[in-house]
Parts: structure tokens; sequence; C-alpha cells
């Protein structure tokens, strides 16, 4: 018997079947002289044409029209081989048996039509035009009239139902595009590999569960349960909603996306430091204050790598050890020079012996073997500012102060090598020690350069004045518990201060690798 529902709610379906016959055959009995019992024909939706029903017809084009369909995207693949084997025909229909087609099939072409707009996907990526097609001709009968007979109409329903429903319930709770395998082949480097720009845990799409589901009584719970809840997601669908716009509709479904990966998300109410790049901002979000400044990031060929950790500790007026590559590119020219060393307040030790060389005696080539390390004194002038934010990650970079204050002034700040270097250092450090006292954030602001702003700070420097050398009441603070970093790319984005949704330029490209991987299902 074909079974719109799998074995289980198949025999459910039989059993009850059996009972209203069993009742309708005892009333018949009594009724009077001339009654007959009711055919298939005319318990069927199909009336007339469930005669026709062909299980040999019905395989030969289930076969046909998977031998046709040569979609590409990931979840296809998993319908087609719930379908493949179309020997077993008669196990294989999930959406019609004997008696008709099942009305969740007009559910799901209503929900649909309604909810897709405003997750910014296109209809036809859903087969919708040819499931309302097939369905006005199974409730008008109308096979005969359009030449398509019940054994080829049914098939098709029946697999692009199935299809439509992997790719809303599997594509809206896991994207439909997995960001690590096109976001990490962006940018082809010397040594002969891409550099890693999207540091994510992403989960896997599981198309086995909802195929699952698709054969379970649970099918329509969980096609309507498939929409992202966060509160990002739930903010640009209702910008959705407002606007008329092509290109902002674009750029909201892009976004829009980058909620449905299966990663971690930012929290609604997480006390939590967020960097967004294309926003060139952060903001520190704790209870109902934002701290927010503007930052700047690493230029195109340097990108800043988009990554989700916590904030651990601070170091104050840190020394930098210059990374071999910025050695390479932009310090080993002047080797040999010793003036530009001073101005730097850089210094050369060698690796081997621990021995601090004279920048006279080393040359360019020496300086690009890997065997010095170059460092900047910390202090004012290092080019890390007055303090560093360090947090776990697997590129080496951090948020940190700068010597380069005017850099905040300009509109296009991605110029860095990967590191954030923020507006608003000593506030951001301020966030991050939400216990510390009077005292204790005026030895930050004195050993930071800053003038303290209680009577013991003003008067501490009085009793040291003259002193040649910085004062560094603090040179480490620990935070604790550490606190939550994301490192985020989104062109629209709820501002976290205002709750309004916002946009910005794509910087590095990746709405255009979003839109072009995913562009058969977006609006």
């Amino acid at each position: 018997m074909l079974c719109p529902q799998g074995r289980q709610a198949c025999a459910q379906g039989v059993y009850t079947l059996a009972l209203l016959l069993a009742s309708a055959c005892a009333f018949l009995a009594s009724c009077t002289e001339g009654s007959h019992n009711p055919s298939e024909t005319d318990l069927s939706a199909f009336g007339e044409y469930v005669l026709a029903l062909d299980t040999p017809q019905l395989a030969q084009n289930y076969a046909r029209i998977l031998k046709a369909d040569s979609s590409v995207w990931e979840g296809d693949a998993a319908i087609r081989r719930r379908y493949a084997d179309v020997a077993h025909v008669e196990d294989t229909p999930l959406w019609f048996s004997r008696m008709g087609v099942s009305s969740q099939a007009d559910s799901l072409l209503a929900l649909m039509r309604r909810e897709l707009p405003y997750n910014g996907l296109d209809s036809t990526a859903f087969y919708l035009p040819q499931i309302a097609e097939d369905l006005d001709i199974v409730h008008r009968l109308a096979f005969d009239s359009v030449g398509r007979s019940i054994n080829e109409v049914l098939p098709h329903l029946d697999y692009y139902l199935s299809k439509a429903y992997l790719r809303y319930t599997v594509g809206l709770r896991y994207g439909f595009m997995q960001p690590q395998r096109f976001l990490n082949r962006m940018d082809y480097k010397p040594t002969g590999d891409y550099a890693r720009l999207f540091d994510y845990e992403v989960e896997a799409p599981d198309y086995g569960s909802s195929i699952r589901r698709l054969e379970s009584s649970e099918r329509m719970s969980f096609l309507e349960q498939s929409q992202p809840t966060g509160h990002v997601y739930r903010a640009l669908q209702e910008q959705m909603k407002r606007t008329a716009d092509k290109g902002e509709r674009h750029r909201l479904a892009v976004n829009m996306e980058r909620c449905r990966w299966r990663m971690k998300h930012p929290g609604e109410n997480e006390r939590m430091v967020l960097v967004n790049i294309p926003a060139l901002q952060l903001w520190a979000v704790g209870g109902d204050s934002v701290l927010s400044m503007r930052i700047c990031c690493g230029a195109t060929a340097t990108k800043t790598p988009l990554l989700h950790s916590a904030i651990s500790y601070m170091q104050v007026n840190p020394e930098w050890i210059i990374p071999q590559n910025i050695i390479n590119t932009e310090v080993a020219q002047h080797g040999g020079d010793s003036a530009y060393f001073a101005r730097h307040r850089y210094y050369i030790i060698d690796k081997s012996t621990g021995d601090t060389l004279n920048p006279i005696d080393v040359g360019a080539s020496q300086m690009r073997t890997g065997n010095l390390r170059v460092g900047q004194k910390g202090g004012a002038g290092n080019s890390l500012g007055r303090i560093v934010f360090r947090f776990p990650n697997n590129f080496s970079v951090y948020l940190h102060d700068t010597n380069n204050r005017g850099a905040f002034n300009s509109d296009r700040r991605t110029l860095s090598h990967g590191c954030i270097r923020v507006q608003k250092p000593f506030e951001l450090a301020c966030f991050l020690l939400p216990d510390a006292d009077d005292w204790k954030r005026d030895c930050l602001r004195i050993s930071m350069g800053m003038r303290p702003e209680t009577d013991r700070g003003q008067s501490f420097l009085q009793e040291h004045n003259g002193v040649s050398q910085p004062f560094r009441l603090l040179t480490y603070l620990d935070v604790s518990p550490r606190v939550p970093l994301y490192i985020v790319y989104y062109t629209a984005y709820p501002n976290p201060k205002t709750g309004m949704v916002e946009t910005w330029p794509d910087l590095y490209g990746y709405d255009k690798v979003i839109s072009r991987e995913i562009k058969s299902f977006l609006l």
C-alpha cells in the first residue's frame, strides 16, 4: 500500500481506515435494498483515477525524475539516496497514498509561500511553482486535460515536496553553505597555502535528522520550528519585512545566512566584547550599559581573522616582539642603520645566545634568517600603545592601544597587520575590571601616562615629580572571569547600543563570496 508518512504512520492509518470501513459496511448492510458497498473509487480523493495507479509506471517515473535531477547542493544528494531504491516503490511515496495526497502538502506550500520572502529566500529554489502546479492538477483531477498521467504527476509532486522540505529544514537550521570551505580559500599565501580567515567551529548539517522527521509523524512540527530564533536573525527579519529596496533585501539575506550557521553566536544578554569588522566598531556589552568605540583592523592583504575567544589578561606598557613577516617586509631593509633603530626604540636579540646585538653590526640578510628577535621597548611611542588585551587564538592577534591616535579620525581604518587597535583602551580596561576601585583605576591611569583623578593619585604624582622613568604601578591585569570576545563580520547588524539595524560596506568582500555560493537560494 502507498503510504504518505512511513511504515509506522502507515500501519496506524490502515488500522483507522479499517475501522471506518467496518463501520460503514455495517451501516450499509442495514440500509434499504439497492444500496452497495463503497468501492475504492468512492473512498479515494483520486476518484476513478485511482484505478490507473500502476506500481511499475510509478517506479519508472521516480527513476526518470532522479536521473534528470542534476542539482549540486549537498542536501539534495541525501534526498536522491532516499528515493533511489525504487524497486520498493510501495514504500517510496511520502506525500500520497491510494486514498489521495496528504493535506500536509498544502500546509507546506502555504507555510513556505508565507515565510520564504521574510527569510530572504527565493520560492523557486524550493520548487514552489512546480509543487503548486502539481497540487492544482491533483485537486482538480485534471490529469487528462493537462496531458499528464496520475503516474507521472504523483511521483513528481512527492519528490519535489520532499526536496523542498529538506532544503527548508536543513537550510534554515544550518545555512546553505559551509563558510569555512569558502572563506578559508580566498587569500593565497606565498607559502603555497591559504590564509585562514574564519576560525569558528561550525556544526555540519544533519541531513539524516530531517529525513527521519520527514518520514515520521513529527514532519510538520519539525518544519514549523525550523526558523532561527536568535535576536540578530529576528532583527534582520523584521527589517526585511519593512523594506522593498532590492539591494537592501539582498544585503539582509546574506547576513541572515550568517546567522543560520551553527556556531557560537553573541548572546542577547551576554556580557561580552563584540568587534564587527565592516562596522570598524567595538562594543563592550554588559547589562544595561554598552561602551562603543572605533577600531582599526587588518588591511585587505592582512585581514583580521574571525573568531570567538575570551579576554583573559591585559599587559600594561608592553614590549612589542615584532613578527618575522613584518621584520622581513618593513624592518630588515634598515639593517645597519642604528639611527632608525634608536628612533623607533627597537632592539635586537640573538635567539641562540640571548645576547643583545648592536644594530650597526646586523645586516638585512641576517635579519631575514629568523635567528634574531627584534622588539620595541614598552612605554610612550610603542606601536602597541600603553596596553594590550590578550586572548587565546591561533593567529597571535590581540586588541591593543596605539601610538597613532589620528588613525581613528579616518573613515577607512583597515590598515593593520591583523591585530585590532581600540580607540578607548582605558575605558575598555575598566569594563573588563568592573570591581576595580578608584585607586586601582588611578594606578592604571598613571601607568598609562594619564592624569589621575583621585587625591591619592595626584599626591602620588607630586611625591614622585621629576622621576625620569615612567611610573609602572601596574604591568599585568588578570581578567576574571574571562570576558567572551566575538570578532564577527556583518554588513547589516542591530547596533547593540540602539537596537537599530545598521549597514556598512563589504570591506573584505565576504558578502560577495556568500552571495556567489548561495545565489540560487537568495531573493
